[in-house]
């Protein structure tokens, strides 16, 4: 039997399996829709008056489903394609990679299982999400290793991985009954601002200034300082240090410095220079969305010190995961897909739609948290979320089925 694109299965699955991105982008295209299908769910049910029996929060599992199990196969995609490249060596063979797939996307598969009602399958979800979390962050090091290199992007990259790795283990504790909720709270914290935004920020730290200079020309002036990223690690450090301790009232300072940091290189980073094309445009829109999540950050922080009131809820913390970390998803993986697959390096209405979407979704969901009847625009921003997704997903998921278009190998 065929697919619709002539190729067998097994053939269709080889080329799947063909390179990191190819099969880590698939699995995290799938679980961008699965995520948040399952949430939209659970937030009408709660819009109604009703919930669904978990063995913690359905919060907190929404927080770690995205959070430890949407993103991550995107993440591993880009640095087991680019570690080697970075440092100068040779590219990672299946067998380094497949197992990657296999820990993360089965494990993400049993959590969800779990979540949708058979609470049973969550502890060993997350636990095989780890194992391959784990298979992974070995393989990384072992570049690192065998190039001889102190790269402080690939060290930054790795420790947030190994951070992201001890949040898991913690959220994984907690579901099998050996570590106190609020190591599972603990756990989500870190994935946001200990993992995810490190990983983040040093790949635009990286890959921003390079790809405009590149576009741009000699007009533009790269801003990469070496100082940034220390800077950045510790006042994140800092932040959650503070919030673990009970000290909310005293996070505007390093959110506040956080934000004037992150405007910084918004700024030097000349985006009024990188108007064309769309696929670097879309690059510091993304970013846009950084310091304005620390801003309203300091801002919900000040507000509690003078008032004693939490006025903000959730806003800052989806300013920056949907507003941020989305966007610069929809841009880099589009980068990633058109160039890997032999396309050309642009946007296109589908990617267009995606980002414009992302931005509404963000958008929605900062202000619901002053909207009346709150969970039902939440439920609102998570069928957006679907809506902007969908046809980008389906776009993207076929091509990492098919062969380059150029006839080159990757």
């Amino acid at each position: 039997m065929k697919t619709p694109a002539g190729f067998a299965p097994a053939e269709a699955a080889a080329l799947l399996a063909s390179a990191p991105h190819r099969l880590m982008f698939f699995a995290g295209a799938a679980s961008v829709l699965l995520s948040m299908a399952w949430w939209a769910g659970v937030l009408l049910l709660q819009a109604r008056g009703s919930g669904v029996a978990l063995a913690v929060p359905p919060a907190w599992v929404h927080a770690a489903l995205a959070q430890y199990g949407m993103l991550p196969p995107f993440i591993f995609g880009f640095l087991l394609t680019v570690f080697p490249r970075w440092l100068g060596q040779p590219a990672l063979s299946r067998r380094r990679y497949v197992p990657v797939f296999a820990g993360v996307m089965g494990g993400y598969l049993l959590a969800l299982a779990g979540a949708a009602g058979s609470s049973p399958l969550l502890a060993p979800g997350f636990s095989a999400i780890l194992a391959g979390w784990l298979f992974g962050l070995y393989q990384l090091a072992g570049v690192l290793r065998r190039s001889g290199r102190r790269d402080a992007h690939a060290l930054s990259c790795l420790a947030a991985l190994g951070v992201g790795a001890a949040g898991v283990a913690l959220f994984c504790g907690h579901l099998w009954g050996l570590l106190p909720p609020a190591c599972a709270w603990l756990g989500s914290r870190m994935a946001a601002l200990l993992f995810l935004l490190p990983v983040y920020f040093t790949v635009c730290h990286r890959m921003i200034p390079f790809f405009s200079s590149v576009i741009v020309g000699p007009a533009y002036r790269p801003f990469r300082p070496a100082w940034s990223l220390p800077a950045v690690w510790a006042l994140l450090v800092a932040h959650v240090a503070l919030d673990a301790t009970g000290f909310a009232g005293w996070l505007w300072p390093v959110d506040g410095l956080l934000a004037v940091l992150f405007a910084l290189h918004a700024l030097r980073w000349q985006p009024w220079l990188c108007r064309r094309p769309g696929l670097l445009l879309v690059l510091h829109l993304a970013f846009a969305w950084l310091p304005v999540a620390f801003a309203l950050f300091a801002l919900q922080s000040a507000g509690f010190a003078l008032y004693g009131v939490d006025a903000w809820g959730r806003a800052p913390l989806h300013a920056l995961t949907i507003g941020f970390f989305g966007s610069m998803l929809v841009a880099m993986v589009t980068r990633v897909s058109q160039g890997h697959s032999g396309r050309p390096l642009e946007m296109g209405p589908t990617a267009w739609f995606a980002f414009a979407g992302v931005q509404l979704v963000a958008v929605l969901r900062v202000a619901a948290e002053w909207l009346p009847s709150s969970p039902v625009w939440m439920a609102a921003a998570a069928a957006g979320w679907l809506l902007a997704f969908l046809p980008w997903v389906l776009r993207y998921t076929l091509i990492y089925w098919r062969p380059r278009v150029d006839g080159n190998p990757g």
